[in-house]
């Protein structure tokens, strides 16, 4: 049977994964890029998070946050943090009073990371800071900080693009790919994101 011709002319385009490339990784730059600390210190935290960290008893969250202070992380009090929750470098990261970071979430912390108070990040989520510039055929290096608003909740494995603001109070629906900041006090969800409708807290 013949295919209409608006199929046929998308056949006629199909995907070439042998084309040359265009880029060049070999000229791959971080032009700019402070990590913050030597590289020692860096070594040191990566396996201290890879050994000691995973192995504290689940609802102990005092010596997690004990290590993530030594390490120049900014932690408030009552912060609840579970073992397999991951922090590229703690030094760029600060967390509000009171607030949760859930099972399997990764703080991909090149770039700062502010979390408010009374915050939810939920297991398996995903905040980035880096990226790559797609203009630049050595891939070069991006980056972009990441605020998280007080009372917000980040629901189950949700990505967090770099240079985001979400707003307080707001709520990021399960698997939601945020690449724009979201406003205050709304329920947003989907990929991408979109705020959806406001949310109502109610007081008794």
């Amino acid at each position: 049977m013949d295919l209409p011709s608006s199929q046929s002319t998308s056949d006629s385009s199909e995907p070439d994964p042998n084309l040359p490339s265009q880029v060049d990784l070999r000229h791959y730059h971080q032009n700019g890029f402070d990590k913050g600390r030597p590289g020692w210190i860096i070594l040191l935290w990566w396996l201290l998070q890879g050994t000691l960290f995973p192995l504290t008893p689940h609802s102990f969250h005092a010596p997690r946050c004990f290590l993530l202070r030594l390490f120049g992380a900014k932690i408030g009090k009552g912060v609840v943090i579970r073992p397999t929750a991951r922090f590229t470098y703690p030094w760029k990261i600060s967390i509000g009073n009171y607030s949760w970071v859930g099972d399997d979430v990764v703080f991909y912390s090149l770039d700062t990371i502010e979390v408010g108070e009374h915050c939810v990040i939920s297991q398996k989520s995903y905040l980035c800071t880096g990226s790559h510039d797609i203009h630049d055929p050595a891939f070069g290096l991006k980056l972009g900080a990441i605020m998280i608003g007080n009372g917000a909740w980040i629901a189950t494995d949700c990505f967090i693009a770099p240079n985001i603001k979400i707003g307080a109070n707001a709520v990021i629906g399960a698997r939601s790919s945020v690449f724009r900041s979201m406003p205050a006090q709304y329920i947003c969800w989907g990929s991408p994101c979109m705020p959806r409708t406001p949310r109502q807290i109610l007081h008794q």
